[in-house]
């Protein structure tokens, strides 16, 4: 795995010199041998940054030539999203997610600009996860039928998670991790046990909708620190809030969040970890897209926690399948009080599901699956760069992410886009507004757009709806 501040921080020393036309357009930049003389780095961080600088648009790779610099424009005009003015801080308030919410989750529709289209086929590690799952049903059906699981989850699929994260240089033991009904079930505990009614919540702007929606649900205040799009949350915004409020949790996703798909560098990671010392709030860390770079798999804020400052809330239903509804929770100094709230709204979960994960996990299938699936998600996001670029007529700007799941485009400021969402719903085209990622009336030229699916025939005529409903 390459260091991720190492890696960053070439690809940034690298753009410099783009932006500042040392190297200008058309020019091909030194060996990959001779950055790595240059710069004492490896070969694969070398890769990996300037994978990074041709994922935003900087540089394009030839065959057998090497790499070449691309017109600035094309970054700065039509990819960067980094540099747009974000809202401001505002006071804590309290939240009220928009019913249309609720309509898009209604519609199974949150990553899908057309969820009538014909699915696409099953793979053939999903297959394989399914025959894993039945056999442990098959093999444990008389025990389980009659006996509740440990309240923790299996045990064996602890040790797997514990195992599974050592490579991204965060050491565990199965004790730390409890297994939950998912990641927004895991997001629930993180914050039920760290908060009381009326205490504040710092988020990142955007944010994830659905930590709106739990804000709301237990009656806490919401502060949102505006986010870079490609960076994320910046440790001394936070800490800017922290003196004019005190908060009792930080709510982010550091690795490719939703809607942005920004990761946020190991050394801003640190910083915000030794913030949440230093004020002694919770930090809690949804880590749902952390197995999904294209590039490289990025370390956890959790790998840094000494004190047990950060709650590490996760689950395989973005990486693998929706339909296992697995995920869990490392809680830190708050774990034993997760877990008595854990049993209070579910004392078991599914045993044979768990197990059946385990030992596909344990033969190596997850990591053969995420090998594949990460190249398929690249793949389906440069090709819905392509689509939008090819047959939307309007001004839009987006950002390249370099894993997750989705772009974050900014349309001309004259378009609502939830008025569009409502407008698409006549073809059953379902769109995500950018309102959706605020608490406040933020983001309202903003989509989301995932490329979860490959975008072909039925979704390919949707892409081409929205550009006449916009021109």
């Amino acid at each position: 795995m390459v260091n991720q501040f190492v890696y960053e921080s070439l690809a940034n020393k690298l753009r410099e010199k783009i932006i500042d036309n040392e190297w200008g357009e058309g020019d091909k930049l030194p060996s990959i041998r001779a950055l790595c003389v240059e710069y004492q780095v490896s070969k694969v961080t070398v890769q990996s940054a300037l994978h990074k600088l041709e994922a935003i648009g900087l540089v394009s790779a030839r065959p057998r030539s090497g790499y070449y610099v691309l017109a600035q424009t094309t970054y700065e005009d039509t990819h960067s999203l980094s540099k747009l003015a974000v809202p401001t801080v505002k006071k804590p308030q309290l939240v009220n997610v928009p019913d249309i919410f609720h309509e898009i989750m209604q519609r199974s529709a949150a990553f899908d600009i057309l969820p009538s289209a014909t699915p696409s086929p099953v793979s053939s590690h999903i297959q394989l996860l399914n025959r894993h799952v039945t056999r442990a049903t098959r093999n444990n059906a008389k025990r389980n039928t009659h006996y509740y699981g440990n309240p923790y989850g299996a045990e064996t699929l602890r040790q797997q998670i514990a195992k599974h994260y050592k490579s991204r240089k965060l050491q565990v033991s199965s004790n730390d991790i409890c297994i939950t009904s998912g990641c927004q079930n895991s997001l629930y505990l993180a914050l039920s046990v760290s908060c009381e009614p009326g205490d504040i919540v710092a988020i990142e702007s955007p944010a994830f909708y659905g930590v709106l929606q739990l804000i709301q649900s237990l009656k806490l205040k919401v502060v949102e620190i505006p986010a870079s799009f490609t960076q994320g949350v910046k440790p001394n915004d936070v800490l800017s809030v922290l003196k004019e409020c005190r908060i009792k949790a930080c709510v982010v996703t550091p690795n490719f969040s939703t809607p942005t798909g920004s990761c946020m560098t190991l050394e801003d990671k640190k910083a915000l970890y030794e913030l949440s010392v230093e004020h002694d709030f919770t930090l809690i860390e949804d880590d749902i897209y952390g197995d999904l770079g294209f590039h490289f798999t990025p370390e956890p804020i959790k790998s840094f926690d000494k004190t047990g400052h950060v709650i590490l809330c996760s689950s395989m239903s973005k990486a693998l399948s929706r339909d296992l509804r697995i995920g869990w929770i490392m809680g830190g100094k708050h774990h034993t009080n997760i877990m008595r709230n854990k049993l209070v709204h579910q004392l078991s979960g599914s045993q044979s599901i768990q197990e059946g994960i385990a030992s596909y996990m344990a033969e190596g299938e997850y990591r053969r699956h995420l090998l594949h699936y990460r190249d398929t998600l690249k793949n389906q996001r440069d090709q819905l760069i392509e689509t939008i670029n090819t047959h939307w007529t309007f001004p839009f700007r987006y950002t390249v992410p370099d894993g997750g799941l989705t772009l974050w485009l900014e349309l001309d400021k004259s378009i609502n886009t939830v008025e569009l969402y409502s407008q698409a719903l006549a073809k059953n085209i379902t769109l995500t507004p950018g309102r959706l990622f605020s608490s406040s009336d933020n983001f309202q030229h903003f989509l989301r757009l995932s490329f979860v699916h490959p975008i072909e025939n039925q979704r390919l005529a949707a892409f081409k709806w929205v550009n006449k409903l916009v021109s």
